[in-house]
């Protein structure tokens, strides 16, 4: 695995995980009672941005390393992942 490969892996494990993490725990104005005149009631009060960027981390990294490992191991190959045969055959 190339350092390119490594770095863009790590970047889609990351967003999958933040964008999973960012509706988690999130307050609205609507369930705080507070609505400021023109915007929307689902808009966020309270978000928790910085403690779910720290989450995702860490869970981003763990998964990453694990991935990381089961394809440098080879333990999992491009052609286990082939169902239907349509790679051509090893020479």
């Amino acid at each position: 695995m190339a350092i390119t490969s490594a770095i863009v892996l790590y970047a889609v494990f990351w967003f999958m995980t933040f964008f999973i993490a960012l509706p988690i725990r999130v307050q609205t104005q609507g369930d705080k009672g507070e609505i400021v005149p023109g915007t929307h009631a689902g808009a966020p009060e309270v978000h928790n941005l910085k403690k779910k960027a720290w989450i995702t981390t860490a869970v981003a990294s763990v998964l990453w390393a694990i991935t990381v490992a089961i394809i440098l191991s080879g333990v999992i190959t491009v052609r286990d992942l082939d169902w239907f045969n349509r790679m051509p055959p090893l020479e």
